[in-house]
């Protein structure tokens, strides 16, 4: 008889130590190593001098009469000023909150009442947004604790980033809250996952050991900052290693990350599969030296396969891994060694982390399925979240009496402890590496004054893995055109969350129960646009 679907990666030592910590005894390792480049902004700090800039905002932030445990929101696209705020509010006990940049008035406003952030910081606009008009609109909407708003590149930050007292920063414990970042979860609106120090600290640590990194390491991190992959997979990656990080752009740009790749040397690049796919498929892909690239992590929506062939051939990334997890654990729960055969790294995100344990368990009896059987696959170790903030009711659904994090997703075991994901068992669309909840869109479409009933799915698409799809019925005697529900949802939430595909319908396909049948909403779709290739591609 097969053996049960559990497995537990190998004990180690973990840190015992807060992120300011840690990143005091790497500047004191390697105060004159590459720390941080911020191409787009012709920005470089060594370790001592990303240290040094650190302490004087942490110490700024202080001085403004904000305390440990207060929450600071940042809101900005990629740059230096997010990588030294996020280094300050760990120095100085605050909670960093993580603002989506693509987020607008609707969803801000959600998140300055729900956080209960002190100050915010943000640059005041870019190509794409006035982000003071948006935050003007969001407070107007919101009750909120907002005291302070300071503009990256202003004379506010300008003092904060040169302040000069000298005053003892405040003792942190690591099993403090350092980072809030907004989920869908599995349920509901958005909820703030609490990280905390040891959260996220052992995380980066882990992976980082998993990479082999070491002071000689660049790690290009093109992935946004206010993600997990960006903040923790990159930065704290980064800061228990002594590697450096490599900024591209604000953004994703192909030809941007490409460049910083071969100007800065790079040895590991970061992405989720689009962003791979638009650098191998750009024009001048192949006039770009990168010999120098050796790993990397394509992580947040699932690899296609021949698309990891390519970046290890292509791009020289020959031990190029995959990561997979979600932000309630930290985020990475699984990835393979570097060694591994290929064929177990591209047909599996891996095997658990060391001091991580995993379970795959029936989703009608709850008992651990025999490997090689589907199941939901359950998560415990140092990097489940501390809870849902505010949220007892919501944690205690994700979090069982064992300590088991249930995830949502639904994979098999191997015989050799790897794992596959199969799917999941949380209503989620994945767009572009994009967690997208559908509730939370419906909610919004349903104030439309037009709309009696909405239904939200995802719907499979070559490039971005999912779009979203929305059916929509409209009350009695209205008439309505996709681009009004187009219109109605821009400027109030992120683009990314925009129906991309929509239906109007007079009635859903539902159980003899009468429960709407969202499967057969996507597969009605999936059959009429012709996508049934798309839908059945292999992923890792």
């Amino acid at each position: 008889m097969s053996a049960l679907s559990y497995s537990a990666g190998p004990a180690v030592q973990l840190l015992d130590c807060t992120i300011g910590e840690q990143l005091a005894r790497t500047a004191a390792r390697f105060p004159e190593r590459l720390a941080l480049v911020s191409r787009h902004q012709d920005v470089r700090f060594t370790w001592a001098e990303l240290l040094e800039a650190a302490d004087r905002v942490a110490r700024g932030l202080l001085a403004l009469g904000l305390h440990p445990n207060d929450r600071v929101g940042v809101w900005a696209t990629n740059c230096a000023e997010w990588v030294v705020l996020h280094l300050a509010t760990a120095r100085a006990g605050i909670a960093l909150v993580n603002i989506n940049p693509a987020n607008r008035a609707h969803e801000l406003a959600f998140v300055l009442q729900k956080s209960g952030m002190k100050a915010i910081f943000l640059w005041g606009h870019d190509i794409r947004t006035d982000f003071s008009s948006v935050l003007a609109e969001a407070v107007g909407h919101a009750a909120h604790a907002l005291r302070h708003t300071i503009l990256f590149g202003s004379a506010g930050w300008e003092a904060l980033a040169s302040y000069a007292g000298s005053e003892a920063l405040p003792v942190v414990a690591s099993g403090d809250v350092t980072n809030i970042q907004y989920t869908s979860g599995t349920t509901g609106l958005p909820k703030g996952v609490l990280l905390t120090h040891h959260n996220i600290l052992n995380n980066g640590y882990l992976i980082a050991r998993q990479m082999a990194y070491t002071e000689r390491d660049l790690i290009c991190v093109p992935v946004p900052l206010s993600h997990c992959f960006g903040c923790v997979i990159g930065t704290m990656a980064a800061v228990t290693s002594g590697a450096a990080i490599v900024l591209p752009h604000w953004t994703f740009h192909a030809l941007h990350t490409l460049e910083a790749l071969e100007a800065e040397r790079a040895t590991s690049i970061y992405g989720v599969p689009t962003m791979f796919i638009a650098e191998l498929r750009h024009a001048e892909f192949a006039r770009f030296d990168l010999t120098s690239l050796r790993t990397g992590i394509m992580a947040g929506a699932p690899c296609p396969i021949e698309i990891m062939k390519q970046v290890q051939n292509e791009m020289h990334c020959r031990e190029m891994s995959i990561a997979y997890g979600l932000t309630e654990t930290s985020p990475v729960l699984t990835m393979p060694q570097l060694d591994d055969a290929i064929e177990r790294r591209v047909s599996t995100v891996g095997a658990a982390l060391p001091c991580t344990e995993l379970t795959i368990v029936s989703r009608e009896t709850g008992l651990p399925v025999p490997r090689g059987e589907q199941g939901e696959i359950l998560a415990r170790g140092y990097a489940v979240m501390k809870g849902y903030d505010q949220e007892p009711e919501a944690t205690a659904m994700v979090i069982d009496a064992d300590g088991w994090l249930h995830t949502g997703d639904l994979g098999v075991m191997r015989e050799d402890g790897y794992v596959k994901i199969t799917g999941r068992a949380k209503d989620m669309i994945i767009r572009g590496g994009e967690n997208i909840y559908p509730r939370e869109i419906e909610e919004f479409l349903y104030t439309h004054p037009k709309v009696a009933e909405v239904q939200i799915t995802g719907l499979p698409d070559e490039k971005l893995g999912e779009i979203v799809l929305a059916w929509i019925r409209v009350k009695p005697g209205e008439t309505c055109t996709a681009e009004e529900i187009k219109h109605f949802c821009k400027g109030e939430i992120a683009h990314f969350k925009v129906p991309q595909v929509i239906r109007f319908v007079d009635s859903y396909p539902t159980t003899v129960s009468g429960k709407i049948q969202k499967f057969r909403i996507r597969e009605i779709e999936v059959h009429e646009r012709g996508l049934e290739s798309v839908a059945a591609a292999k992923t890792a």
